[in-house]
């Protein structure tokens, strides 16, 4: 069932509506499944796409825990609805954080499928960040680039 640009999204048991730009921090994974579960679940139910980027650690383990909540995540794969990449695969791309690479590949993502999804919810594991990485110290200047970037679509990103 494909659903509005327009209508409300829910989240953590409330609604995303004008604003669809959270970040989220969890204890544990058990804890983000209880809460992204229902979020990504919904969100491929309605028709949107899934796009998320994880640990490269990860990469494997990441969508069969997403399975045990229910969500198929190889069938969306197959379909194109769902996507994972890395973080070496666009955060850390040439080894090093480019807020100005970030930002082209997070408004490719929003772009690229509208024509068959009508949102793509954006889900950016970040723990990268805690590691003395090349560019890290770009980070917030970055996410307030990506406050300007954002409310230019109607997609969430978490």
């Amino acid at each position: 069932m494909m659903t509005s640009p327009d209508a409300p999204i829910t989240f953590a048991g409330g609604t995303l509506d004008r604003h669809r730009h959270v970040c989220a921090f969890f204890d544990s994974f058990a804890e983000e499944l209880r809460i992204m579960g229902p979020f990504v679940k919904e969100g491929l139910a309605q028709g949107h796409k899934a796009f998320h980027i994880v640990d490269p650690a990860l990469r494997t383990q990441y969508p069969r825990q997403l399975q045990t909540a229910g969500i198929d995540v190889a069938g969306a794969e197959a379909r194109g609805q769902f996507e994972i990449r890395t973080w070496n695969e666009a955060y850390l791309r040439e080894g090093h954080f480019d807020q100005d690479a970030m930002l082209a590949l997070i408004e490719q993502v929003l772009n690229q499928d509208k024509p068959t999804y009508p949102l793509t919810r954006l889900v950016a594991h970040m723990e990268w960040s805690l590691e003395d990485r090349p560019g890290v110290n770009d980070l917030v200047e970055y996410e307030t680039r990506l406050n300007y970037v954002l409310p230019r679509y109607k997609d969430p990103v978490i």
